[in-house]
Formats: C-alpha cells, sequence, structure tokens
C-alpha cells in the first residue's frame, strides 16, 4: 500500500494530503489570500502524518503540484518536496495543477472543464479536459477576451472554474457556460492522480526537477514618487 504525501502550494492555497493506496487519510488546508505556505506548510505536513498516525520514514513517495500558478508558491512547494525526497530517499511524483483541478468536478458525458488560474491583469493560466479528464487542449497563457474558448461554445456545457474564470464574468456570456470561481487547486485531488504514477513508476529526477512556471518571473518594483 502506497502512502504519498502530497503538496500543493500553485496558488493561494497551502494545502497537504495523505494519501494511502489512492485514499485520502490526512488532509490540511488554508486558503489565505496572504500565501501563509512558508509558515503553514510544515506545520500541515505534520498535522497529516499524525492524523493518520504515520511518521516520515512510512513514507513512500512525495508527489508535488508542478504548476502552472504562483511563481513564489510553486518554488515553496518544490524546495519542500525535493528536500523530503533527498533527505528520506524517496521518488518525486509531479502532478499538473489544472488537471488535479479539474478533478474537483463531475460533469455529463460531452461537457468540458476549463480550469484558469489567475495570472494577473486579464491573463489567466488554462487548460481544457473532457469529462474524463483527458486533456483536449493544452496547456496556454492567454488573455480573456471575447473569442476565448469559442471552440467550445457549441458543447452542452463550459465550466470555467478558478479564480481566473471570474475574469470571464462579463465578457464571456454565451448561455452554455457555467463559472465557479471559488475553486481552487487542492491537494485532495492529486492522491489518486499520486497513486496511479507511483503504480507506473512515473517518477522525477529530483535533481533536475523545475516547477512549471509557463511564464518568466517578473520582478515588480514601486514606482518612485
Amino acid at each position: 500500500m502506497a502512502k504519498i504525501l502530497c503538496l500543493e502550494t500553485a496558488t493561494t492555497n497551502c494545502s497537504v494530503a495523505l494519501g494511502v493506496n489512492g485514499e485520502v487519510v490526512g488532509f490540511s488546508e488554508d486558503n489565505s489570500p496572504n500565501y501563509s505556505h512558508s509558515e503553514q506548510l510544515h506545520i500541515f505536513i505534520e498535522q497529516v502524518l499524525m492524523e493518520a498516525s504515520l511518521s516520515f520514514s512510512d513514507l513512500d513517495a512525495v508527489a508535488i503540484s508542478k504548476g502552472p500558478g504562483s511563481y513564489t508558491g510553486l518554488r515553496i512547494g518544490v524546495s519542500s518536496a525535493k528536500g523530503l525526497c533527498f533527505s528520506l530517499d524517496l521518488p518525486l511524483i509531479a502532478i499538473p495543477t489544472l488537471l488535479s483541478m479539474s478533478q474537483q468536478l463531475k460533469v455529463k458525458r460531452g461537457e468540458v472543464i476549463v480550469p484558469l488560474i489567475d495570472a494577473r491583469r486579464m491573463e489567466v493560466y488554462s487548460a481544457v479536459f473532457d469529462s474524463t479528464y483527458t486533456e483536449i487542449r493544452e496547456t496556454r497563457a492567454e488573455i480573456i477576451n471575447e473569442s476565448s474558448f469559442s471552440d467550445y461554445m457549441t458543447v452542452p456545457r463550459i465550466h470555467l472554474i478558478g479564480n481566473g474564470a471570474e475574469k470571464c464574468r462579463g465578457v464571456l456570456s454565451h448561455e452554455n457556460i457555467h463559472i465557479d470561481g471559488s475553486i481552487v487547486p487542492s491537494a485532495k485531488e492529486m492522491v489518486t492522480i499520486a497513486a496511479k504514477k507511483y503504480e507506473t513508476k512515473d517518477f522525477e529526477d529530483t535533481a533536475y526537477f523545475e516547477p512549471y512556471y509557463l511564464k518568466d518571473f517578473v520582478l515588480q518594483s514601486r514606482k518612485k514618487a
């Protein structure tokens, strides 16, 4: 029975789950707008291990949400995951953030799920998945406008989810669109995906693994008065 620690830090939600044989046995998260990852992440890791009555030595692998998302959040999560893997001699599993995010919805056949993560201004990170969570359009950084996702407006329902979906309100008004901006990436949905990757030994090279930033980091400085 594989015991996998799952870490999600790609957005404001600092989330940790512990999976045993694909089932969640420990879970803790906090969606703070101020990015509490550096203070909360290791506390949550200890909490979920304690909840499951397990120790670090019981773990079989560590899974990390690889992005896209917040540059700082991803760096914190990946650094923590790699540190655990090196110190405990465990394999590292990487899970696309938008894939695990899409699995918070169960939709009917023919419908599509479009998870969107805010990338500042009117830009988002997005991908498109069908009802079986198969990616039918690759991850992109894109500007929301009147023609966004026009290729999918003929499906029975297009579900736009995540904080980036809020940018679509007032811009996209097709009757087939359903918007839910309350959904954030969570470690819970990583558990099943991580278990499948563990079974097939779909591991990363821990030494060289880097988050999927999608865009280069831009340092913002204050304007002089």
